[in-house]
């Protein structure tokens, strides 16, 4: 539930997307040459050496013409500084040590966050060496890496974990049998106010002005025997229509609370239902692969509206087709109208989410899948699937190891998806599958 979040900072060009696509495993953050090209925070749960965490990409730092140092650093390095449980500051060897690079460590020096330094486009011998001109920074030992080679990941990552306390055991499973709700969506839809009918109290400050609520709130409590924590979240805006400033740290908390939740509370605004913004905000939730379930809030003002309920969940279900899974119920946070329902409904998501599933029933339904719909074969080459595992839950993940997994086109990994949900019941949750073979894996 609670991983640790990793923030990546440094100035523009230095490589921080490099990195931080590195980390994840994948090509998440844009990359370029161009300075600036990452506008706004990537945030991305990922696994190193076995340890969960949530990786963050950040604009670069920069004086800007129209802006202080002082302006600049406090919207920037502590944008990432605020949710971050350690910093990973990145300089490049082929500049050297710059103005920049003093400013932004004399304020990480100030911060009680571990700090580790890295020297990023490392790539010959010569510019290692260089690396130990960063030691006048005075955040300890520099780290001479290349993101693009992957030369020195592996030590960077060691002391970054080394900095980062070990959960024992107790916590462990503690965390394992806590439920971690997130209460996402956009700004003034009624999540705090869903909260609060949820705990049945005045638990968070609740305003009709938009985006009162600036930080993630963990709030414990017990329902039906399991534990849960709520997490209220800031609104969720689109990139490029975030002010700057405080409302950045709300966004990028909301993002890691993503990252953090088991199941998410997607609350939508009955009297607008779901807008393109909701759209993007599912996407975020499908990408990650986390539990939802859709809350359509105010509907104590449907009659008002002229709404019918069952139009209404066609109108949803139309907008949100990637979220085909996902349970919606109809609420209202402010007169408490089945408000219980959707905690029924997310402890329901979550229960599946934890599920595995008897191997053989799992061989069987694929092979009839795969017998009523062969994969489309390319040339005089066809899918071989040589084994099938499900490998992990929360969220179920399903590995397919394949002779070749460039064979699986998208819409076959939809059907595969499809008729293992049905097959196997799960009926409330989006399936990961992994396609593997000798030296590729493909995730959707």
């Amino acid at each position: 539930m609670s991983l640790p979040t990793i923030a990546i900072v440094g100035r523009p060009n230095v490589g921080k997307s490099s990195l931080f696509n590195r980390l994840v495993g994948r090509r998440v953050a844009v990359v370029s040459e161009v300075a600036g090209t990452t506008r706004d925070r990537v945030v991305q749960e990922a696994q190193w050496a076995g340890r969960s965490f949530v990786a963050v990409d950040t604009g670069g730092v920069e004086l800007g013409p129209e802006s202080s140092i002082a302006r600049e650093v406090q919207a920037q390095v502590e944008l990432a500084i605020a949710a971050a449980d350690a910093i990973i500051y990145l300089g490049d060897v082929r500049d050297g040590v710059t103005p920049v690079d003093m400013e932004i460590a004399g304020r990480l020096r100030r911060t009680e966050k571990p700090v580790v330094l890295a020297v990023n486009k490392a790539d010959s011998q010569t510019a290692t060496l260089s690396a130990v001109d960063f030691y006048s920074l005075g955040l300890g030992d520099p780290m001479a890496i290349s993101a693009l080679h992957n030369t020195g990941i592996t030590d960077l990552m060691t002391e970054v974990f080394r900095n980062l306390p070990v959960p024992d055991e107790a916590t462990r499973q503690q965390e394992e049998e806590t439920m971690a709700l997130a209460i996402v969506g956009r700004t003034n839809v009624g999540k705090s106010s869903l909260l609060n009918a949820v705990l049945g109290e005045q638990r968070v400050i609740v305003s009709e002005a938009p985006g009162t609520t600036r930080d993630a709130i963990d709030t414990p409590m017990t329902y039906k025997s399991q534990k849960v924590v709520l997490i209220d979240t800031a609104g969720i805006r689109r990139r490029g229509q975030v002010e700057p400033g405080i409302e950045k740290y709300s966004v990028l908390r909301s993002l890691v609370a993503l990252a953090r939740a088991d199941v998410c509370l997607l609350v939508l605004d009955a009297t607008e239902l779901a807008t393109s913004q909701d759209q993007h905000i599912a996407g975020e939730i499908a990408d990650a692969y986390k539990g939802v379930v859709v809350v359509v809030n105010k509907w104590d003002l449907s009659t008002s509206l002229g709404l019918d309920q069952a139009e209404a969940l066609i109108y949803v279900r139309n907008q949100l087709k990637f979220l085909p899974y996902s349970p919606i119920r109809f609420v209202s946070a402010l007169t408490g109208s089945h408000v219980l329902e959707v905690m029924d409904a997310a402890l329901m998501v979550y229960e599946e989410r934890h599920r595995w599933v008897d191997p053989e029933q799992l061989r069987s339904v694929v092979w009839d899948a795969m017998a009523a719909h062969q994969p489309p074969s390319k040339g005089r080459r066809s899918l071989r699937v040589d084994r099938i595992v499900q490998e992990g839950i929360a969220p179920i993940t399903i590995a397919f190891y394949v002779n070749d997994p460039s064979l699986i086109h998208f819409s076959y990994q939809r059907y595969l998806q499809n008729s293992l949900r049905d097959g196997l019941g799960f009926r409330w949750s989006h399936l990961k599958l992994l396609f593997k073979g000798r030296q590729q894996k493909n995730a959707f």
